[in-house]
């Protein structure tokens, strides 16, 4: 079975069709991951991601897991990995785990990032990791409304369709919104774990909210329907980063 590594990458997810391998294309993280190790290792490697982020979006503390069959010293797995890895996914970390460490199934919990660019004009520096919002946001009233997702909820409202998942109840443990003197809002949330799509349901819907598109007492009705019908527009993948992943 070999040497079972984790690492900790990032990457500017821009150009990828997200995470996860597709037959179609060998634009995604993990197909240059497993290249760029196969590479090293000699032999093929197949690597496993805490979460499956969708085309478009960034990491800034993606976890994942491979077993290799050299004995690499683990400080010197970034340095091998970065010289074959294109210039938009960097290995920060690595380190020898146990055999049985999955980086899926052990996490215990996520933070995520929704980048908003409360501006008349976009930035060039900054326009594929922020989704700009020309209209003035009520950060307060959204910084409100963010309360009410916290805790245990049903958040089937927030799931996009078609996704097969056993349960729809997810534990978010904090939501907030930071207002930068940039005209940057930063929405932070850490869960135990998010349905597809959520985050950026939940990011539009807030944005509806600052808008004064919908009313708090609304918003509550919403997050209760369990209907997706209900809750707002999935605001633009490239305002989503996944900051860390977190671990017992």
């Amino acid at each position: 079975m070999g040497q079972n590594y984790k690492i900790i990458i990032e990457y500017d997810g821009t150009n990828y069709s997200g995470w996860q391998i597709q037959k179609n294309t060998r634009e995604t993280i993990q197909q240059k991951l497993e290249d760029a190790l196969t590479k090293i290792n000699k032999q093929k490697v197949k690597v496993i991601g805490a979460g499956r982020t969708d085309a478009g979006v960034h990491a800034a503390g993606q976890t994942a897991n491979f077993f290799l069959d050299v004995d690499i010293p683990a400080e010197k797995i970034p340095l091998a990995l970065n010289s074959e890895l294109p210039a938009d996914i960097i290995c920060k970390k690595a380190e020898k785990v146990s055999a049985d460490f999955h980086s899926r199934y052990d996490a215990r919990g996520k933070k995520y990032r929704y980048r908003i660019l409360n501006s008349n004009f976009n930035s060039v520096f900054v326009r594929n990791f922020v989704y700009n919002v020309h209209k003035k946001l009520d950060v307060k009233l959204m910084q409100t409304a963010a309360k009410i997702f916290e805790g245990c909820h049903d958040f089937a409202a927030f799931c996009a369709a078609g996704s097969s998942v056993g349960s729809t109840v997810r534990h978010i443990y904090s939501l907030n919104l930071y207002a930068a003197d940039n005209g940057e809002i930063w929405i932070d949330v850490i869960g135990n774990g998010f349905l597809y799509n959520m985050i950026r349901i939940l990011a539009g819907t807030l944005i509806e909210i600052g808008l004064k598109k919908r009313t708090l007492f609304e918003l509550k009705n919403v997050l209760e329907s369990c209907d997706r019908n209900n809750a707002g527009f999935t605001a633009p993948a490239q305002g989503l980063t996944l900051i860390e992943v977190f671990y017992d």
